[in-house]
């Protein structure tokens, strides 16, 4: 069963979210030995998948209880609010990012770094690029989440009415617009060319999938979860997909995949939230929920607690992980790009986010506000709860 008990907090939501970002930090590490740890070397999917699938199931759970006990007009403020809170957030996040970058380009004279991390255009023309970043066109490199968060959050407000009333009728509405927008290929456009990277039109099928499951769907689909053919099936294609991205890194490999199946397969869209990575993140979330239930002993356990820290503060920790990501770029550049530093920085760069996590816990807690008691703010949190 996928849904918490009534007014308790769901410490798997705070878990995966946490285990999320770090997977999120190292992967946002180029040349970075540590990634081979992360689930997008054995799969079609990442840590993408989970923030934004996460993110839908708590809004719900948390926006739609303030739906049914105080109308829509208000809980419809409060998703805005929160929507506004995020926007300062990325905002904030955008002008450290630049000033970092921008900082270590000049002082090490090395202009590459404003083009590998996707700022060159702010550094030639500030004013321009500016307004662009605040109307959410202007990205730099790995600060896509939160523009796409914004949106999906700015929107959600009818579709909690929806799902609230019509909880079909919104699923059937949500994946109608993903199979058109892969049709039509509708997108938004960026700044200074191209189109979003994480495309809000497909991407917020897996969010309103989230929210339905919060709000009864996962219920529905108990049956279907703890069938043994599902696991089964889930397994094979877990060990499909695997078989594939093996064959992008074992040369040679790629002979025994038919030439059919690799027209049909390929791209696995990222942007567009190919239908390969729905498939493989739903395998993974049915044996989730198979091998870890709400009431799993180990999530009270000292040894997932640091995860689950960072889990119950996604925002700020994900903004910090976008900067601890280039720091620790720019240390294997700079300093030594060998596997020491790889893991050292990899390791650094969690730990200070735990901390973080910790302080920011502690700061919660004795102003009398805590996760524990209080409940809510789950759903205001990032990406994952979260997303």
């Amino acid at each position: 069963m996928l849904l918490p008990k009534p007014g308790e907090r769901d410490l798997r939501l705070d878990l995966f979210r946490g285990l999320a970002l770090w997977l999120i930090f190292l992967d946002h590490i180029p040349s970075n030995i540590v990634n081979w740890v992360t689930i997008r070397n054995y799969g079609f999917s990442d840590a993408t998948e989970i923030f934004v699938f996460i993110s839908g199931y708590t809004a719900a759970f948390v926006y739609g209880r303030a739906m049914r006990e105080h109308g829509t007009l208000v809980a419809g403020a409060r998703i805005l609010k929160r929507t506004w809170q995020v926007y300062v957030a990325h905002i904030f996040l955008f002008a450290i990012y630049t000033a970092e970058i921008s900082y270590v380009a000049h002082s090490f004279e090395n202009p590459l770094y404003g083009e590998e991390m996707g700022i060159f255009d702010f550094l030639q023309q500030p004013d321009i690029t500016l307004a662009q970043a605040m109307l959410l066109k202007f990205k730099p490199a790995n600060m896509d989440v939160l523009p796409l968060y914004i949106v999906l959050l700015a929107g959600f407000p009818p579709m909690l009415w929806l799902l609230l009333r019509l909880p079909a009728v919104a699923l059937g509405a949500s994946a109608l617009l993903y199979a058109l927008t892969l049709y039509f290929e509708w997108n938004i456009p960026a700044y200074p060319a191209g189109n979003w990277v994480f495309n809000p039109f497909a991407w917020q099928m897996l969010f309103v999938f989230g929210a339905w499951c919060a709000l009864g769907g996962a219920k529905k689909l108990s049956v279907v979860i703890l069938s043994p053919i599902t696991a089964a099936l889930a397994i094979l294609f877990l060990v499909f997909a695997f078989f594939i991205v093996l064959t992008w890194y074992i040369p040679g490999l790629d002979a025994l995949v038919p030439r059919r199946l690799e027209e049909w397969m390929y791209p696995i869209d990222k942007t567009n939230l190919g239908p390969l990575r729905v498939a493989h993140f739903l395998s993974l979330a049915v044996l989730t929920v198979r091998m870890v239930p709400s009431d799993w002993p180990w999530l009270r356990s000292l040894w997932l607690r640091p995860a689950i820290l960072c889990g119950q503060h996604s925002l700020e920790i994900f903004c910090l992980g976008v900067f601890l990501s280039f720091a620790a770029h720019f240390a294997m550049v700079e300093i030594n790009p060998g596997v020491s530093m790889q893991v050292g920085t990899s390791l650094l760069g969690i730990l200070l986010m735990i901390a973080t996590a910790s302080l920011i816990s502690w700061y919660k807690r004795i102003e009398g506000r805590s996760p524990r008691s209080r409940p809510g703010p789950p759903g205001a949190t990032l990406v994952g709860g979260g997303v």
